[in-house]
């Protein structure tokens, strides 16, 4: 197949898991045999071949593109305003799929390559699948986070400056959730009323773990581990909390990643001094051989939350709350176990247990190495192909040809 892949971000611009997982999508289907071109909007219009993938990174279709960087209130407010549609996205977007020629429109998250993306598939008869990522659509933050706290549900003003992406996902013709729960949150919303949905987790290359891990040695303490954002979110006061109710304990707290403003800047005073370390940003591939067991204590609701897949196939079980898509990846007993969100005491205890039972890491990392099997990029990539095979089929009978020409 050739497919166009509108991305919101791609490396080498990096604001989190969302670009990897867009390149990871890209090589695995192209590793398939498939041919796939990104588009993507960058601070400059240039085709190059990133890693072995064509891309197209177009100028800012908005008024500017990096999302990340501060900006007035009223570039803000600009910017959320179009990304309901945008005109100048719809005909760069349909230029883009005249040039290309896809059988598929594959878009994965939607920020800055916009939602009129889909209407422009849609008026050249092109099928479209769109990859769930966070609750952008629903929620102008992207996160349903409010006030400490998660959203029930999308409040009044996330669905009034959410309407015309609504309205536009009703030309997405399949929906792809890392987890069940990222896709129910948005079908419970009304989103994409006539597009299939699918669940397909991320996908990740298997590393060469010779054996599962082994029970900490004699005299050494079980370390604990945290790699991400250092963000209230993430729940690290919660892990802070537990730590100190295990004081005393045979545990080594390791904390991965960075943050900004002053909550990272206070975070080493929460956490005991003496049995805890800093490391700050560390490679996945050189922080998870220092650990025995992953910690994954968000109190916002995750999407799928991609640390537990690069723990698993590092052999690392993991500890998570039962925050969002978490839950659909870890099974207790097997490869990790589960807690309430902010419950510190059932933290500590799952912990506890690992310090009294250490002969259990090796059972749950061989869990955790056989559960990594399942986002093996070959198992993904079919996944996607099935979905692919079912749109093309349901599109053959009333498709109109893409046909190059120079309007818009």
């Amino acid at each position: 197949m050739r497919i166009l892949m509108a991305c919101a971000a791609f490396p080498p611009f990096i604001d989190g898991g969302g670009p990897i997982s867009a390149m990871i999508v890209a090589k695995l289907l192209r590793a398939a045999g498939h041919d796939v071109e990104v588009v993507n909007v960058a601070g400059e219009d240039k085709h190059e071949i990133f890693d072995g993938v064509p891309v197209h990174r177009l100028r800012s279709l908005n008024i500017d593109w990096n999302y990340r960087l501060p900006r007035p209130a009223w570039k803000k407010l600009v910017w959320h305003a179009l990304e309901n549609f945008n005109p100048r996205a719809f005909f760069a977007m349909r230029r883009e799929i005249r040039r290309v020629q896809p059988d598929i429109v594959l878009t994965d998250s939607i920020e800055n390559i916009n939602v009129a993306t889909w209407a422009a598939a849609k008026s050249l008869g092109v099928p479209v699948c769109h990859i769930l990522r966070s609750t952008f659509l629903l929620c102008w933050k992207g996160s349903m986070w409010r006030n400490g706290d998660n959203c029930a549900r999308a409040c009044g003003s996330c669905r009034a400056t959410s309407y015309g992406k609504k309205l536009m996902s009703r030309f997405v013709d399949a929906v792809v959730g890392e987890t069940d729960f990222i896709t129910a949150r948005h079908l419970s919303e009304g989103y994409f009323p006539h597009a299939t949905s699918h669940c397909i987790p991320g996908a990740i290359a298997p590393r060469d773990v010779p054996s599962p891990r082994l029970a900490p040695g004699e005299g050494r303490p079980l370390r604990l581990g945290f790699i991400g954002v250092h963000d209230p979110i993430k729940g690290l006061d919660t892990l802070a909390a537990a730590a100190h109710r295990l004081k005393g304990q045979a545990v080594e707290f390791l904390i991965a990643g960075t943050g900004q403003g002053n909550y990272a800047a206070a975070l080493p005073e929460h956490f005991p001094e003496e049995n805890t370390r800093f490391l700050g940003w560390v490679q996945p591939d050189a922080f998870f051989p220092q650990i025995d067991v992953l910690v994954v204590p968000s109190v916002f609701r995750e999407p799928f939350g991609r640390v537990v897949i690069e723990a698993f196939v590092h052999g690392v079980p993991v500890i998570g709350a039962r925050s969002g898509g978490i839950p659909e990846t870890i099974e207790p007993g097997i490869n990790g176990a589960l807690y309430a969100p902010g419950d510190d005491g059932a933290l500590a205890q799952h912990i506890t247990e690992l310090v009294q039972n250490p002969e259990r890491i090796a059972t749950l990392s061989q869990g955790a190495l056989a559960a990594a099997r399942r986002y093996a990029p070959e198992r993904i990539a079919s996944s996607y192909e099935a979905v692919f095979a079912e749109l093309l089929r349901g599109a053959q009978p009333g498709r109109v040809p893409v046909i190059q020409d120079a309007s818009p």
